[in-house]
């Protein structure tokens, strides 16, 4: 089975990435997006959110990482596109699936699933701008409020000659509803559309992977929520791995205080961290109670002191 570890928007930043596909066997990563509105942007900004760019396009265990572009200008898109090829990236990755309102409100992400002309308009610029070597994907749900619409938003794409599709399998309007997952529509598109389909959506554990393979029939899957809630994910769906155990997870958590981070540490960690313990809480319990004394902090060195605290009484 083919595995994308897929972008979630201020959480799987590059040190997440670095970790996981350290522990997991993942074919593909794929960058939060690249905000493109009006102009070329400057190297630093791919530099900054894709550090990846300056050691090969690739995480430190090997694992490709593209960079995903976000915004509703071709010219620009296919400019930004064009550049981040030059710095390196294995690859282009277009969203149309943010289902944020900030996004969505500046005319970016899902809110063009209104508008497959414009979609085609972008992914043809994208195209013909990138070397035809380098694959040229697109993110998308199954359309805004409709999921019928996803025939002609897959076409869309495919019309304009990207290589592969990601499709969410909810609507904009849907949002993370887990009773709202529609992997059948997935399914549906597959058998009409000539581009190779991922699936994505509702993915926690082996049997889910199985699952929605076999009921969408798709070519690879890409996990997102899922694999912070459980940080060995990857193999867990792969390879049938056992769920990673609490105490390895205080270790992750530890090695990850310990990377080297830009800027202010002690503004950056906590916040991440805080995050991530968000989605620990729904695989691990013994996450919620630590999550009580970790909220309280603002700063890194006290977060730190409460996760070695909590490893040390499961040593004694």
């Amino acid at each position: 089975m083919r595995l994308i570890l897929g972008p979630m928007e201020g959480v799987l930043d590059h040190l997440m990435r670095e970790m996981l596909t350290e522990i997991n066997d993942y074919d593909l990563c794929v960058t939060e997006f690249v905000r493109v509105i009006d102009q070329r942007l400057p190297k630093s900004v791919f530099h900054r959110l894709c550090p990846e760019l300056l050691q090969g396009g690739t995480t430190k265990a090997g694992t490709p990482v593209r960079v995903q572009l976000l915004g509703q200008e071709p010219e620009w898109m296919a400019e930004n596109a064009d550049l981040a090829a030059s710095l390196g990236s294995p690859g282009i990755d277009i969203n149309f699936g943010c289902p944020a309102k900030s996004v969505n409100k500046s005319r970016g992400g899902a809110v063009l699933l209104q508008e497959p002309e414009l979609m085609y308009q972008i992914v043809k610029s994208v195209r013909e701008a990138v070397d035809p070597r380098l694959p040229v994907t697109a993110k998308v749900r199954l359309g805004w409020d409709d999921p019928a619409h996803c025939f002609e938003i897959v076409d869309a794409v495919a019309s304009a000659k990207a290589d592969e599709v990601t499709i969410h399998a909810r609507t904009k309007a849907d949002g993370y509803k887990a009773e709202a997952i529609k992997w059948d529509y997935i399914q549906q598109v597959k058998a009409k559309a000539a581009i190779s389909v991922v699936a994505n959506g509702e993915v926690w554990n082996h049997q889910d992977g199985l699952a929605c393979m076999a009921a969408t029939q798709a070519d690879a899957l890409m996990v997102c929520r899922g694999a912070l809630n459980l940080p060995n994910l990857g193999n867990v769906v792969k390879y049938n791995h056992t769920h990673m155990i609490w105490e390895e997870v205080l270790t992750l958590l530890l090695k990850y205080s310990e990377y080297e981070i830009k800027g202010d540490k002690g503004l950056y960690y906590p916040n991440r961290v805080k995050q991530w313990f968000a989605y620990l809480r729904h695989e691990y319990p013994q996450a919620k109670d630590l999550f009580a004394d970790i909220r309280r902090h603002n700063r890194a060195a006290p977060i730190v002191d409460v996760l070695k605290s909590a490893q040390d009484a499961l040593i004694r």
